[in-house]
């Protein structure tokens, strides 16, 4: 992964345009200038200080297929939160839980957060069970957190604490895949 750039935009749009790929989040299908409005605000949050966004471009072969983000909720509490999203036609091939996997090392190692968490709606089992196998706990449902085109959607809470993912990764477990 790398620092999301401005001139990433058409790879992220091949997905952000996408029926199936939206259908349950708050955004989208994105038009052109939603997709780029979206990048460039993405990039330049690399530029804040203090920096609460790290938004990164997923590549494989060097061709961009997904994005991952890391947000910094609570630099006094060590708290943070990950999204990721994957172009379609690579769903069910491990790469987002690779992205997941790096934003979570990411996040303990660099910036020695305590709580890492991330959110998804019921009905996207797909996330869920990479979520799972990152090693997060299911930590249970939040209603009614988002208006979105099909109406009202909950949100499944999930998290992993600094001490599981240490203890699990010098172990050679879950966070790096051989769990699950």
């Amino acid at each position: 992964m790398r620092k999301i750039e401005l001139q990433d935009w058409r790879a992220v749009h091949s997905w952000a345009s996408l029926d199936q790929v939206c259908r349950f989040q708050a955004w989208g299908p994105n038009t052109e200038e939603q997709t780029r409005a979206f990048v460039a605000e993405a990039a330049e949050a690399w530029s804040h200080t203090p920096q609460q966004r790290f938004a990164y471009a997923a590549r494989v072969e060097g061709e961009i297929v997904g994005m991952g983000e890391l947000h910094l909720r609570s630099r006094e509490h060590r708290q943070g939160e990950i999204t990721y999203i994957v172009h379609p036609r690579l769903w069910g091939h491990g790469v987002g839980t690779a992205i997941g996997r790096e934003l979570l090392t990411r996040g303990f190692e660099k910036f020695d957060l305590h709580r890492i968490f991330a959110t998804c709606d019921p009905r996207n089992l797909g996330s869920g069970r990479v979520l799972t196998k990152l090693g997060m706990t299911w930590e249970g449902r939040h209603r009614h957190t988002a208006l979105i085109r099909d109406g009202w959607r909950d949100s499944e809470l999930f998290s992993i604490l600094e001490t599981e993912w240490r203890s699990d990764h010098a172990q050679g477990g879950f966070a790096n895949g051989a769990n699950h």
